[in-house]
């Protein structure tokens, strides 16, 4: 497995962290239980499930667990709210001199164990997610292309659009890494794919192919739009300049092939006529863009 960016170490760690918290949470529940000593403000207050280290945190990264399964991420609030509602009921019970209710500690025994099943599901998503992004640009790799593909090239024969395949290949990208090192040449493909990312609307996907070569699905309504877009593209990598050390910058040009894709062409063939045409661009002196005849 590569090695995994940054923010994953992080929210698994934190997901570990939650799980562990939950534990030593539940040990405090048993000393309440058997010494009637008190659990803690965590553990007491109504408000409790947004108190605790993971509703905490959740809440601030609830996003994270948005885009992965919003449905799970709703079950895991409302899981992780009746855990606490009926422990705080036990241990309010059980402080007083009572015994508890039955029906509040099979809730709690349930939604714990829902709990802490829930997050294990999630650390195998954002283990899996990871390993299909590039941990140097962020973007998608080229796993899920077939997918998408499929999914928008149905929608654009539904709304009668057209859908371009358009690869993109960093221009005289040796010559830097051979000039300037690899770290150079890795902030450089960060940066194209960042000036990419901020060119392209939401709605259009964007995923590293391989080396310096990038994937674009491409949404529009007319062969002009997609010139167009094609222009802005060129344009936004061009007058944006990569800075490195001591001040100095790289002005960098990209080269693309576009392709019309049919309406039931399949992913392969598309690439394949937008390779060539990407090859025609680079032949014909780079900083360019062409169209594969269809």
């Amino acid at each position: 497995m590569p090695d995994l960016p940054a923010e994953t170490d992080a929210l698994v760690a934190e997901l570990d962290a939650a799980v562990e918290a939950h534990m030593d949470w539940s040990r405090r529940i048993l000393r309440c239980a058997v010494l009637r000593s008190t659990p803690g403000d965590d553990v007491l207050d109504p408000m409790a499930h947004t108190l605790c280290r993971f509703g905490a945190w959740f809440t601030a990264n609830r996003g994270e667990f948005e885009a992965l399964d919003p449905a799970s991420a709703r079950r895991l609030e409302q899981v992780h709210q009746a855990m606490h509602d009926a422990i705080r009921s036990l241990c309010t019970q059980v402080m007083a001199g009572q015994p508890g209710v039955t029906g509040d500690l099979d809730q709690f025994e349930a939604s714990q164990a829902e709990l802490i099943n829930l997050l294990a599901n999630y650390k195998t998503l954002i283990l899996s997610n990871s390993v299909r992004h590039d941990p140097l640009t962020g973007l998608p790799l080229r796993y899920n292309v077939e997918s998408d593909f499929a999914l928008y090239q149905k929608e654009a024969r539904r709304n009668r659009s057209l859908l371009y395949v358009v690869m993109i290949d960093v221009d005289h990208f040796k010559p830097i890494n051979d000039t300037y090192g690899h770290q150079v040449g890795d902030q450089v493909l960060r940066h194209v794919a960042d000036t990419l990312k901020q060119g392209l609307r939401a709605d259009e996907p964007l995923y590293r192919f391989g080396g310096e070569e990038f994937l674009w699905l491409l949404k529009c309504k007319s062969p002009e739009e997609a010139r167009k877009s094609a222009r802005r593209i060129l344009a936004s990598v061009g007058t944006t300049p990569v800075p490195i050390d001591n001040g100095e910058t790289l002005r960098l040009t990209i080269t693309m092939g576009l392709a019309l894709a049919g309406e039931m062409e399949d992913l392969s063939s598309a690439i394949k006529r937008a390779d060539m045409a990407l090859y025609e661009g680079k032949q014909s002196g780079r900083n360019r863009y062409v169209i594969a005849e269809s």
